[in-house]
């Protein structure tokens, strides 16, 4: 391989030998030198050359004949150049140089900028996503996931069996005759043949914690088959959980959740609707809102240290500066809700005391009932805000007490109970009665009472449960999924609960954490806006037993 002179000003640099001449070795193995076409011996001599700047670079010079240098003499270069024959303008013809930068810095200098501005580069990335993840994702997230999505489609469809067979004409390859070397001939045909055919995908479409997309399902398929798969798909593409839904015929969404929003919830504001409370965060990023204008009863159930008493503190706390009425049964002596007594109208904490409040709840939705006839009004919502009742909002705790029996003793107290309950729930809410209903344990062997209290409860909410039978008796008339979901809540995540809102489907939701100093401190600063029980029901004529 030939040298080309490289034309070099040395004018500049210094040189220093570094390492002694010798002759330059072709062939290692059988010692052949190299020579130049005069029969000259090559040899190599390794010098360091330094610039103005301080730059050093070690380069391989070869010269014909042996050089009378040393190692550390300063080399000229044109005298070098004129030994060896080169450039004459005083140009050095190194033979392998150390490969420099464009710019002619070092190679090291440059790589160590270019680590600089890629560090930088990431730190300005992970600031963006940690300060503002909300458009790092859009911007930057997104996009990708939305790409990884569309391109892998076919073959997770494939993997979830999601897929058609359907015939396709398709060029085929069809193997010919053997030939004489023994390599099969090919040929490629044109034939009708069955192909997987994957369900057609919109662009995927971002939402706060993920993605959705619309996809058109296939003949004789359901959204049920993609909810089936949803687990399924959320490993596939390395999601938290996948939701899916159907706004119309022939169409499957599916709602992807990229991590989990439900791990750390913030306080929301309070809404300033009238019996309308913000007690959470849904998993889809919007706040759980408990409407008892919208949703009239609602069914709590959940074991202990699961939240439930967490959610009604957040309750208590939202009420507490409306013009509303609260009224308490608390079946543990008192424990639970007598702090809150100087915002509470009236608080029941023995079955006796329970039984005479529910009488009294009756006997006030009877009254409210006679005058919304007078007025011609079919609730009390129709009635001049003058003659207009408050609303009163019962707040029910251990629900299982008002139905467990010690002896035929109780028997009847328990069936006035139960029955009086179950008018509140049928009839209450037209005339302003509302029902939150708290419990550990709801199952079928505490009564028909309670059977029937449930179908009359439309807002259900499931914490973490100790039986099975307890998430069924709550969620068991809804979405079999929802089900699965609230047995799969683990006990590290007080406050996570399957929630069936208003708009027809369930969510898991997650209450934020009201401590009962907060639910205290609410009820003695609003203790002026309770209405005094005895004069909600002064104008009663007598004591109605239900």
């Amino acid at each position: 391989m030939r040298s080309v002179p490289i034309p070099v000003d040395v004018s500049k640099l210094a040189i220093t030998c570094v390492k002694a001449p010798r002759p330059r070795v072709l062939n290692k193995d059988t010692g052949e030198i190299k020579t130049d076409k005069n029969g000259n011996t090559v040899y190599e001599v390794t010098v360091s050359v330094e610039d103005e700047f301080g730059r050093i670079e070690l380069v391989k010079i070869g010269i014909t004949g042996e050089p009378p240098i040393s190692v550390g003499d300063q080399v000229n270069a044109s005298a070098c150049s004129a030994t060896s024959g080169r450039s004459p303008a005083g140009g050095v013809s190194p033979t392998a140089p150390r490969r420099c930068s464009p710019s002619g810095r070092p190679p090291m200098r440059d790589a160590l900028e270019v680590l600089a501005v890629l560090a930088a580069a990431a730190a300005g990335l992970w600031a963006w996503r940690r300060w503002h993840p909300g458009s790092f994702w859009l911007v930057v997230s997104f996009p990708l996931v939305a790409l990884s999505v569309r391109a892998s489609w076919r073959r997770v469809a494939l993997g979830c069996n999601l897929t058609k067979k359907r015939q396709r004409f398709w060029f085929t390859t069809v193997p010919g005759l053997v030939a004489s070397t023994g390599i099969v001939r090919v040929k490629r045909k044109w034939q009708r043949i069955a192909v997987d055919t994957k369900p057609f995908m919109w662009l995927p479409l971002p939402t706060r914690h993920g993605w959705r997309v619309t996809l058109h399902t296939l003949e004789g398929q359901t959204p049920g088959d993609y909810a089936d798969a949803a687990e399924r798909l959320a490993h596939s593409w390395g999601v938290h959980a996948i939701r899916v839904s159907s706004p119309r015929p022939g169409r499957a969404v599916l709602m992807a959740t990229m991590r989990d929003p439900l791990v750390k919830v913030d306080q929301l504001p309070p809404s300033p609707d009238l019996l309308k409370v913000t007690v959470g965060r849904l998993e889809t990023g919007k706040p759980w809102i408990i409407d008892f204008r919208t949703v009239p009863h609602w069914l709590n159930a959940g074991a202990t240290q699961s939240g439930k008493s967490n959610l009604a503190n957040a309750l208590i706390v939202g009420l507490a500066p409306q013009p509303v009425a609260l009224v308490g049964f608390d079946l543990k002596g008192g424990v639970e809700f007598t702090p809150y007594s100087p915002r509470l109208s009236a608080l029941a904490t023995s079955r006796a005391e329970s039984v005479s409040l529910l009488c009294d709840l009756v006997g006030l939705m009877i009254d409210r009932m006679r005058l919304c006839r007078q007025a011609g009004a079919r609730n009390i919502w129709q009635l001049p805000p003058g003659v207009r009742p408050v609303p009163v909002v019962v707040l029910v705790d251990e629900l299982a007490e008002l139905y467990l029996m010690a002896d035929k003793s109780e028997k009847d107290e328990i069936a006035k109970t139960s029955m009086a309950l179950l008018r509140v729930a049928q009839l209450g809410r037209a005339f302003g009665i509302y029902l939150f209903c708290c419990g550990q344990r709801i199952g079928s062997d505490l009564g028909p009472g309670v059977t029937s209290l449930r179908a009359q409860c439309s807002g259900r909410i499931c914490h973490r449960v100790n039986d099975p039978e307890t998430a069924t008796m709550t969620l068991g008339d809804l979405d079999p999924a929802a089900l699965v979901s609230a047995r799969a809540i683990p006990a590290e995540t007080p406050g996570v609960a399957i929630v069936a809102s208003q708009d027809g489907q369930w969510y898991r939701a997650r209450s934020f954490y009201v401590t009962e100093q907060t639910a205290e401190h609410a009820a003695r600063t609003h203790a002026h806006l309770t209405p005094a029980w005895d004069e909600i029901i002064a104008h009663l004529p007598q004591p109605i037993n239900a």
